[in-house]
């Protein structure tokens, strides 16, 4: 089974005043801004790494809650913060590193189930295997 979803961008102009705009096909985000300022300058509107800060958050959020189905646990409450570091160097801009804050709340659960479901989550979670995923391209132009 295959499923697929997709995001769309639209920019228009240079890095510093140009101007772009992004949607969901759930129209969830539907041309909400992005650009350099809501990147570094903290201006309204989204960036790249919350959007990918929020999927990595609810797709382990998902994960977790399918690993403790397994073991006939389900959680009162999951609350996860993924946060995401952009840094830049010689080379440019990369993301080294993801951090997951995580506070859950599992009747009869115990300290060491959390810790092994929640490390699986961690582990197996798409969003957390597309991190580390070899990323190809199709490009045309137009």
């Amino acid at each position: 089974m295959t499923i697929k979803k997709s995001g769309s961008a639209r920019w228009s102009g240079n890095l510093k005043e140009g101007k772009g705009h992004v949607s969901t096909q759930t129209k969830v985000l539907d041309d909400q801004p992005y650009g350099f300022n809501t990147r570094f300058e903290d201006k309204p509107g989204t960036n790249p790494e919350e959007l990918i800060g929020a999927a990595h958050a609810s797709c382990f959020s998902m994960a977790l809650s399918m690993i403790l189905e397994g073991e006939n646990l389900v959680a009162d409450k999951v609350e996860t913060k993924a946060t995401v570091h952009l840094e830049q160097k010689d080379s440019g801009f990369h993301i080294p590193k993801v951090h997951l804050d995580v506070t859950a709340s599992i009747p009869d659960a115990s300290a060491e189930q959390f810790e092994k479901a929640a490390k699986t989550a961690k582990e197996n979670c798409p969003i957390s295997k597309l991190l580390t995923a070899e990323i190809t391209m199709d490009a045309k132009l137009a």
